[in-house]
């Protein structure tokens, strides 16, 4: 039986660079340390959904416009 792994991606840096926004003042604007967001446009930290929405907020866009889930199979 397959198993099923998914990956969560991101276009973070894409929007913060657009806005010309550091790191930092994300984290900042939506209550974070510069770390998580770090951790976050790395793929290597999933945010809760709550910080997803913060995200979206501040960025005026739909979750889905900041994150993409692809599903990857294992055999």
């Amino acid at each position: 039986m397959a198993k099923h792994q998914g990956q969560l991606n991101n276009q973070l840096n894409v929007l913060r660079a657009q806005k010309k926004w550091s790191q930092e003042d994300v984290a900042t604007k939506v209550g974070v340390s510069r770390q998580t967001i770090i951790s976050i446009e790395a793929n290597k930290y999933n945010p809760s959904l709550i910080l997803s929405f913060k995200l979206a907020k501040l960025f005026e866009v739909d979750i889905q416009d900041i994150f993409s889930y692809s599903e990857l199979e294992e055999k």
